[in-house]
């Protein structure tokens, strides 16, 4: 049994990061400021002692905190998730996303852990080449993607100067059960989930024939499973299925109307990790289809139903600045 701190526990990837660790008899403490994370997310572990919900930020959090106490292990997931929305936020952004992961860091170091895993984002590579391997040019289109990189830079940093062991994961499109479901214009899954309730059309961004490498988020907490319990350390690891997939698609499984609406500049046509180092390195693949996963959302489609409603003009409306500087 091992002593672990999920960050961002009660998030999207986070909360299955949680199941995934309580399942095998250890335990878990998860810091979250719950402003996008839920507690439903956890409410399945309610009555499990091996638990304990820490409802903070992370930069308020020091490094001689008692949540750091007697830990073995961190998976760092918290931070702010909305790409496009940074644009308007940016302070906000580099705050939370790098500022909170130095301070993470911080704990890690004075407190002797084994190893942790940064959850890092494949938007550092903007507009890449495909198949995108871990030696790809880094060219961040986005504040959200600069900040999740200058993350990903200060934990390597940690690794370097201070002995700190880490790895980093950067995450392609993970999908599933628990995505976001509030707050910004975002994420596709959220946004289709909740207008196929209101029996309204997906409302899918230009000829819906670009392609994202889809994840199931039981695939992706198993990556980061395997990334902590490794012998190596410092390493980058790419995470998505190898196998991307047109929106077009995606709105053809879910089973619906379209109304397709203009592009957004400053997004890749295609991402498509190149997951060879993952899986030789850690012997790791994806178990999960995207048919199975999209079926099993729809199994769980009610969670969406206190979701946002988008339309063509809401999203125009909440847009219209986002694209100025990028024009």
């Amino acid at each position: 049994m091992s002593n672990v701190l999920v960050t961002g526990g009660a998030g999207f990837i986070g909360s299955h990061m949680v199941d995934f660790l309580i399942e095998r008899d250890n335990k878990v403490r998860v810091i979250d400021n719950l402003i996008s994370g839920k507690p439903i997310n956890l409410l399945q572990h309610k009555n499990n002692k091996n638990l304990i919900l820490d409802e903070r930020d992370i930069r308020d959090v020091i490094a001689n905190d008692s949540i750091y106490k007697e830990l073995d292990y961190i998976y760092h997931f918290a931070g702010i998730g909305d790409i496009v929305p940074s644009i308007d936020k940016p302070l906000e952004y580099m705050s939370v996303n790098t500022l909170g992961t130095v301070k993470v860091c911080e704990g890690a170091r004075h407190n002797n852990i084994k190893k942790l895993v940064y959850a890092a984002s494949s938007s550092c590579y903007g507009l890449a080449k495909v198949p995108t391997d871990e030696k790809a040019q880094i060219s961040t289109q986005y504040p959200y993607a600069l900040s999740k990189y200058l993350g990903e830079c200060s934990v390597l940093h940690w690794n370097k100067v201070y002995g700190l062991p880490v790895n980093v994961i950067r995450i392609f499109n993970a999908y599933g059960t628990r995505s976001k479901t509030g707050g910004s214009y975002g994420a596709v899954f959220g946004v289709f989930l909740k207008q196929k309730l209101s029996n309204k059309p997906f409302t899918v961004v230009g000829n819906g024939n670009q392609k994202r490498d889809f994840l199931f988020v039981t695939d992706v907490v198993r990556a980061f499973y395997k990334a902590c319990k490794t012998k190596k350390v410092g390493e980058i690891y790419n995470l998505g299925a190898g196998n991307p997939q047109t929106i077009n698609y995606l709105v053809k499984l879910l089973k619906g109307p379209v109304k397709y609406i203009p592009t957004r500049p400053g997004e890749p046509e295609v991402t498509w990790a190149d997951i060879t180092k993952i899986v030789n390195e850690l012997d790791w693949k994806p178990n999960v289809s995207f048919e199975e996963g999209v079926k099993k959302i729809l199994e769980n489609i009610e969670y969406w139903k206190d979701a946002p409603l988008w339309d063509e003009n809401s999203i125009k409306i909440a847009t219209k600045t986002w694209f100025n500087n990028l024009l």
